[in-house]
Formats: structure tokens, C-alpha cells, sequence
């Protein structure tokens, strides 16, 4: 099996790809939304089609990227059937097989932390991704989201130590730089759930934590509820999931790409910015990457331009960069969007910016 592990330095998350050698299927575990543009490159740079991104939980420390991966590939989302959210296309439940190419992962319902708990089994039982349920030495909080310590104990003792001793375990996250974990090791040294830990104590230990609130649970729950898409964005139906960008339209017929998704597909578009050189230097900066194209110039620079490529029109706030669109679409390009609210936006988002002398740092 194709293996690879990949970290997100802000929230500590780890995302797991595994793909079938034979067929170049692949699955992707705990996206990140803000590094879909480094996962996809991945898949690409391996030759691999993505078949389903997995959640191990309904996160509530980041926003997946599955709702953006779908848009992008047309790949399937599968969630627990517990979470109870129309977004995924798998229901998942306990005992459930999650094929891909000739590999298949065992899904393990392991509530606690919380009530949408699972982890993901390797066929050969090699390998466990165990989400927040299992951590390096430690496991996830169950205060929230009808967690439950008492469950969590439960679901380790049936679903994970109950694998082989030399199973590895990946967790969703870790703090200190480790990257896995085995049954051998968690059942000997893990200070909350070692084979010497009862269930009482390990209640008792949970109930005593006190820790603060996650800092991004308000945004994050509800946004992972809809595959970590915000409030603007919609998820494709199955017939539309090969567009080129979640497009949108504006009262007045613009179509609109938006900064969050645009952040993460700067790899995979045409950026012009048509705005007047002294903006492009000036305190909102530039995205680096784009072309400087005057919008008066526009037309004449376009001729020599493929109809098929994909471009994302940018301007001060969104007024210039809708009128290109239209205009772009008037010549016959089939994939045009103007970036709504513009570098104002994108700023106000703090999302990187270049040059300007007093460009948003990222």
C-alpha cells in the first residue's frame, strides 16, 4: 500500500494518504482545509486519482478539507452515519469496509471524545488511524459534543488495544513532534489508559482536566457539519463535481470564486490582477503568483490566451475584476471568475499578500 503522513503545522493535525498500488485509487484521512492545494499536489506528483476522503470526527481545532476536495476531484466523503449531516456520501458505521482500488479499511466505531468517534483499520491490521481517540501517550478531551470518558475507555479497551501489540496507531494530532504510536506502547505507558488504568480513575483524570474552550469550536463544528465549507460555499451534486472552481453568481451575473476557497487552489488557476501598478505596490499588496494585467489592456492581452484556461480576475475590492469576468466570458472563455470583495477581502481574511508597503503577512 502507498503510504504517506502529512502535518499541519497550525493546528498540529496529521493527514494520512493511502492509496492501491495496482489501481492508483487513493484515500485521504483528516484533511486539512488550508492545505488542500499541498495534498493535491501530492496526489498528482504520485500519479493518484482520489477516490474518498475519511473523517475520523466531526473536528472541532480545525476545517476539513473535504468539502473542497470533493468540489475539486469529484471524490467521495464519508463521516459517521452519527453525525448526522446529508454532506457525506458514506454513512459510516461500525463494521463497515471502505474499498479503494484492491485495499480496504475496517471502520471501528469508538466514541467518547466524541459521539462521532471512529477509526479506521487496515486490512492487515498493520496499521490504525485512531483520530483523537487515542493519542501519543494521551486521548482526546470529552467535554463536548456528547463526549463521554466512560464510552472513550470502553471504545479503546473493544475497538483499539483489542488489535495486534504491533499495530501502529497515527493519530489525528501530536504536540511534541511524534509522529506514531502501538498498541504495545499506549497499553504500557499511556498515563490516562494503560492496561493499569481503571475505568473509574480514568473517569476521575478526564473530569479533572478543566481545560479552556477550543479556540475555533464555533467555526469549526458547524463548517465540518458541511465538510468544512463556510457559510458562502456549496458542496457539488455528483453531476456538477468536475467544475473547474465552486462558482458562483452575482446579482448581476458575475461569476465568483471566494478568497477561503481560492487560497487553496492558487496552484491550479490563472491569477490577473487588473489593477493599476501603483495599487499592486501599495499597502493591500499583491497575491504572489499573479499576472499584472491592466484592466485597459485586458482585451489585447487575452487574445493569446487559451479559451480553456482558468482564471481568476482580482481587483481592489471586486468592481474591475467582475466587469473582466463578463468581459473574459464575452471572448469565449469557458472558466472565469471574478475573486469577490477583491484584495479588501482577501486581506481581511489574512491571507498572504506580496510587495505594498504594508502588505498582510501570512
Amino acid at each position: 500500500m502507498i503510504f504517506r503522513q502529512m502535518f499541519d503545522r497550525e493546528s498540529s493535525t496529521y493527514s494520512y494518504l493511502l492509496a492501491c498500488p495496482r489501481t492508483r485509487d487513493a484515500v485521504l484521512i483528516d484533511p486539512v482545509r488550508e492545505l488542500v492545494g499541498r495534498d493535491l499536489t501530492v496526489i498528482r506528483e504520485l500519479g493518484l486519482k482520489l477516490a474518498i476522503v475519511l473523517d475520523t470526527h466531526v473536528h472541532a481545532d480545525h476545517l476539513s478539507g473535504a468539502g473542497l476536495l470533493r468540489n475539486r476531484t469529484g471524490c467521495k466523503i464519508g463521516l459517521a452515519a452519527s453525525a448526522g449531516t446529508t454532506t457525506a456520501d458514506l454513512q459510516l458505521q461500525h463494521g463497515d469496509a471502505v474499498r479503494f482500488g484492491w485495499q480496504a479499511i475496517e471502520v471501528r466505531a469508538t466514541p467518547g471524545h466524541t459521539a462521532t468517534c471512529l477509526t479506521f483499520v487496515t486490512a492487515d491490521l498493520q496499521r490504525a488511524f485512531t483520530g483523537d481517540t487515542v493519542l501519543i501517550r494521551g486521548c482526546g478531551r470529552t467535554d463536548f459534543q456528547s463526549g463521554d470518558a466512560r464510552a472513550l475507555y470502553r471504545s479503546v479497551r473493544d475497538q483499539v488495544f483489542s488489535l495486534p501489540d504491533d499495530t501502529t496507531l497515527f493519530p489525528a494530532h501530536d504536540y511534541q513532534g511524534r509522529t506514531c504510536t502501538t498498541v504495545r506502547e499506549e497499553r504500557a505507558w499511556n498515563p490516562r489508559l494503560a492496561d493499569a488504568r481503571s475505568e473509574d480513575a480514568f473517569v476521575a483524570i478526564m473530569a479533572g482536566l478543566n481545560l479552556a474552550y477550543p479556540k475555533r469550536m464555533d467555526e469549526a463544528v458547524p463548517a465540518n457539519l458541511r465538510a468544512g465549507l463556510l457559510e458562502d460555499e456549496q458542496l457539488d451534486d455528483g453531476a456538477s463535481a468536475d467544475r473547474w472552481a465552486p462558482v458562483t453568481r452575482s446579482a448581476s451575473g458575475t461569476p465568483e470564486v471566494h478568497a477561503g476557497w481560492l487560497a487553496t487552489a492558487l496552484d491550479a488557476v490563472r491569477l490577473v490582477d487588473v489593477r493599476d501598478e501603483d495599487e499592486r505596490v501599495g499597502p493591500l499588496g499583491h497575491i504572489a503568483g499573479s499576472e499584472h494585467v491592466p484592466l485597459t489592456t485586458l482585451r489585447a492581452r487575452s487574445s493569446a490566451w487559451e479559451r480553456d484556461d482558468k482564471l481568476v480576475v482580482v481587483c481592489r475590492s471586486g468592481g474591475r475584476s467582475a466587469s473582466a469576468a463578463r468581459e473574459l466570458e464575452s471572448l469565449g472563455f469557458s472558466c472565469v471568475a471574478s475573486l469577490a470583495g477583491g484584495m479588501l477581502r482577501w486581506s481581511a481574511l489574512g491571507l498572504p499578500s506580496a510587495g505594498g508597503s504594508a502588505a498582510v503577512q501570512g
